[in-house]
């Protein structure tokens, strides 16, 4: 009995030990510095050869994508007319999200182009090498003439974060991406779908890995250059965030795209709305940045690190909405 009553105090002493171990906070990382002046990298203010969708000679275009509750013509309008309601104002740029086998034209891409925004196509093509042997070719000319039939300029980005190493088993390299690349552009030309400026969007954690720039087509091949930059497993400046990407993007004569951009729940109101607060003076540093659209989504099933929508935290949308007045971003 007293080796029972030993036992049973030991496991107590060692339960209560743990527990004090779980209330313990981990040690948390410093506070980023959002208050020192943003670098300025990308300085070169153009005029570019941007294709048919013109940048801006001054300022920035500015977008959004943004989560519809459906995914269905009404919810589409519905989700975009409501963030222009609470901006006071309308979206340059909607930035609108494809399956290979989905078309642009649908009756919200018309009435989008109705209202006078911009599209930008966000079209997920398949695995590189089945595209170069041919096996997709009617779905790319369908796309082609679909596009080509709605007679405005649109921005393409070729399945954009191609870097991402969970792709890889589709992309397998950069060459195969590149050559990909040039065939469903040369099927493109060869429909006379000539409204397309075509945009390369890889992610700025592939600038930092340092491999994102093996997928570039090349100069001749793209109108702009884009990057998907979040504060989300990180959260540090947005220049710090894309320095890499920014000094690559900086060496080419062609105007940059922030594709997507977003600031997470998890960091907190008053963080997101310093972060944002920075975002749009790193914006106005960087001159050859011509458009931004922001990810105003929470993606279903993700952690507060992946939810990036302001709309219903005030003090990180009050700060969107000073970006989205500022007369830079109103060209």
């Amino acid at each position: 009995m007293r080796r029972l009553l030993v036992i049973l105090l030991a496991l107590a002493l060692l339960g209560g030990c743990s527990f004090g171990k779980k209330d313990e906070k981990p040690p948390q990382p410093p506070a980023p510095d959002l208050t020192s002046a943003p670098r300025a990298v990308a300085v070169n203010k153009g005029p570019f050869r941007s294709g048919p969708v013109r940048a801006p000679a001054r300022g920035a275009l500015f977008g959004a994508w943004i989560k519809p509750d459906a995914l269905t013509h009404v919810g589409r309008l519905a989700a975009v007319e409501s963030l222009q309601s609470d901006l006071g104002r309308p979206l340059h740029i909607v930035n609108t999200y494809r399956r290979f086998e989905q078309m642009v034209g649908t009756p919200s891409d018309k009435e989008f182009l109705a209202r006078g925004a911009t599209l930008m196509v966000s079209w997920a093509t398949g695995d590189n090498r089945s595209i170069l042997d041919g096996e997709h070719d009617d779905l790319i000319r369908k796309q082609a003439k679909a596009v080509r039939k709605i007679k405005v300029p649109v921005l393409l980005r070729m399945r954009w974060e191609m870097d991402r190493p969970n792709l890889r088993a589709t992309m397998w390299s950069g060459a195969d991406y590149i050559a990909a690349w040039k065939y469903v552009r040369a099927i493109f030309e060869r429909e006379r779908a000539t409204n397309v400026s075509w945009v390369w969007c890889p992610t700025a954690e592939g600038f930092m890995r340092g491999d994102a720039p093996d997928f570039y087509p090349g100069d001749d091949q793209v109108d702009w250059t884009c990057v998907d930059v979040y504060a989300g497993e990180r959260f540090e400046p947005i220049g710090t965030l894309m320095g890499p990407f920014l000094t690559w993007a900086a060496q080419r004569p062609k105007p940059i795209v922030i594709g997507e951009f977003g600031v997470a729940k998890a960091w907190g109101s008053a963080g997101r709305a310093a972060w944002l607060k920075d975002a749009r003076r790193t914006f106005k540093a960087n001159p050859q940045i011509k458009a931004i659209a922001y990810f105003e989504s929470n993606p279903e099933g993700n952690g507060p690190k992946k939810q990036f929508q302001l709309t219903g935290d005030n003090p990180a949308f009050q700060e969107f909405h000073r970006m989205a007045k500022d007369p830079y971003f109103t060209p």
